[in-house]
């Protein structure tokens, strides 16, 4: 890299700290997934087309500061380097202050954010008082990138003391004033800070968005704020990192703008590439310059070949793979994901048509879930929502971002030691009246008729004066029945439940289970802190969809389908 102050366009793509890693990528001496490739011409295409530059100088300077620490930075990381912290709008913002950073597990990313913290404490960055505090969901993850950058100026203690101060606690450069923390998941404890910069490691264990918005909530405060996510997967599902790494693809496909979001995305394309060690080099752009790095994976994959349940985390967190399908799980996670599908086009087809309903109630101090299944064309549309009870016990066991939910409009909190059976039937009720629809089939548990007879008659079904008219008592032989005719929803994508995380959540909860005798039905993968219940009035929905459908289909011709099924 040849010193000048800043370089634009196509001389800014031919410096050396992004020219490496694009030649690297481009001439696939080892693979790269299909984030990466996309990920090059996302960024050549930016600087063609957009007014631009790198600050040279800058980058110089701040690369200098490598001679300090333990290792060199690879190609990668001094490519995703430059382009958040060096790489500018004509009016001087940053052009991108967030980096996303999704890479398999021994990737060195914390050695990375130490190095990137450290630069942004300097006088380099060019403002003081730029605080950075490093936010994780324990204490051990949180500290773990302010260690490196502590071990950093102890191992260089004669030279660094002239220019900071640290405890075990805080490290501050004595000319900018400026202060590197770690922080915890007590949001409350955070309000009112005032951060340059806000680091969220591990983002696959935070359950909600709640520590992410107090800690972006102070940044604007000082010119050129930024972020930094970083993260493998994990087993927490429709919380903050599936977000992002939506988004990142997103933005990388070119359907959304990426409103300053870098996505650098390092992941196997494909399930199978798990088991292929050729293709590992896709999740981990470090791999090639580690090779006792690349022997213990070696020695993982064995354990993960003689038991894929137990020793899942090879696939999760080395690949960045997620499984396909867990052990009895309902089908692969991306036809699960597949149910975001937009409904708004179909609610015009909606108004004046049968449907049938659904109810999960299995618990009425727990959760309970109901909603309305509509055939469009062979698509089943699926309008849901589900309660929570307060007193359930459950409740501090739930992973899941509850209350992000409670603010879609998914989800209602019910006060009081149970959930009356009125409001889920009411709901129902109110929401069929809304598209004009004709409720022609309920579908219930087999044992919870009971709890929901009188609403439904009073609500739903009042002129069946025996209440049950048009109920499907749904048992384990029609959940086994039904069970293939989900499945082709799914496979095929034909099921539009539009974004809702909740029950995609759900989905991933549920697995099938066999009894001795072979029969199958749907179950918990955990009956405490993994719950069903959206999935399951569905499944009740869609029961009683397929039973009209076949009384239909033997009824003499001309007779009406209408209050003619009792079970």
């Amino acid at each position: 890299m040849t010193m000048m102050k800043s370089c634009k366009g196509q001389d800014a793509l031919d410096l050396s700290c992004l020219a490496e890693y694009i030649r690297l990528v481009k001439e696939h001496e080892y693979p790269y997934c299909i984030e990466q490739c996309k990920l090059i011409e996302y960024v050549e295409r930016t600087f063609l087309s957009e007014d631009i530059y790198v600050d040279v100088e800058q980058a110089e300077k701040y690369f200098s500061y490598e001679k300090y620490f333990p290792f060199k930075l690879f190609p990668w990381e001094r490519f995703v380097f430059t382009l958040h912290n060096c790489t500018y709008k004509s009016n001087g913002s940053l052009r991108w202050p967030v980096l996303f950073l999704y890479v398999g597990r021994g990737t060195g990313k914390n050695g990375y954010l130490g190095f990137e913290d450290f630069c942004l404490l300097t006088p380099t960055n060019g403002i003081k008082h730029y605080n950075i505090d490093i936010f994780a969901t324990t204490e051990d993850q949180a500290k773990t990138t302010f260690n490196d950058v502590y071990n950093v100026l102890e191992d260089n203690r004669d030279k660094m003391q002239r220019f900071f101060y640290w405890n075990t606690e805080k490290i501050i450069n004595l000319k900018t004033k400026s202060v590197l923390r770690y922080r915890t998941s007590s949001p409350k404890s955070n309000d009112g800070a005032r951060p340059g910069k806000v680091d969220h490691d591990e983002e696959h264990a935070y359950e909600n968005s709640k520590l992410i918005d107090v800690a972006v909530g102070g940044l604007g405060k000082k010119p050129r704020p930024r972020r930094t996510i970083m993260s493998t997967d994990g087993f927490v599902r429709e919380g903050p990192l599936d977000k992002d790494k939506t988004k990142g693809i997103r933005i990388l496909n070119g359907e959304i703008d990426d409103n300053g979001m870098l996505p650098f995305i390092a992941r196997v394309d494909k399930p199978e590439e798990v088991e292929m060690p050729e293709m590992w080099y896709k999740a981990n752009p470090s791999l090639q310059y580690l090779p006792d790095l690349l022997q213990e994976m070696k020695t993982e994959f064995q354990n993960y070949l003689d038991d894929k349940i137990s020793n899942i985390s090879f696939a999760v967190k080395r690949m960045n793979c997620l499984p396909q399908q867990t052990e009895g799980g309902i089908t692969a996670f991306d036809n699960i994901l597949a149910t975001n599908q937009d409904i708004t086009p179909y609610l015009s087809k909606l108004q004046g048509r049968q449907c049938t309903a659904g109810f999960d109630y299995m618990k009425t101090d727990d959760f309970l879930s109901a909603g309305l299944l509509f055939d469009v064309d062979g698509t089943d549309v699926w309008i849901t929502h589900t309660w929570v009870c307060k007193a359930s016990a459950d409740l501090p066991r739930i992973k899941a971002p509850l209350q992000e939910w409670e603010a879609a409009g998914l989800l209602s909190f019910v006060d009081g030691p149970e959930i009356p059976p009125e409001i889920p039937v009411i709901w129902v009720a109110q929401k069929a009246a809304e598209l004009n629809a004709k409720v022609a089939m309920t579908g219930i548990d087999n044992y919870r008729y009971t709890l929901l007879r009188r609403a439904l008659k009073e609500n739903l079904y009042a002129s069946d004066e025996k209440g049950y008219g048009n109920i499907m008592l749904v048992r384990p032989s029609n959940e086994m029945m039904i069970m293939p005719v989900i499945t082709s929803q799914l496979v095929n994508h034909k099921l539009a439940a539009g974004d809702n995380p909740l029950f995609r959540w759900a989905m991933n909860n549920t697995k099938v289970c066999t009894s001795s005798a072979g029969n199958m039905t749907y179950g918990k993968i955990e009956p405490k802190s993994r719950k069903t219940d959206p999935f399951k009035a569905y499944v009740a929905a869609k029961a009683a969809q397929n039973k009209i459908a076949e009384q239909i289909s033997s009824m003499p011709m001309g007779k009406s389908v209408m209050n003619v099924f009792t079970y």
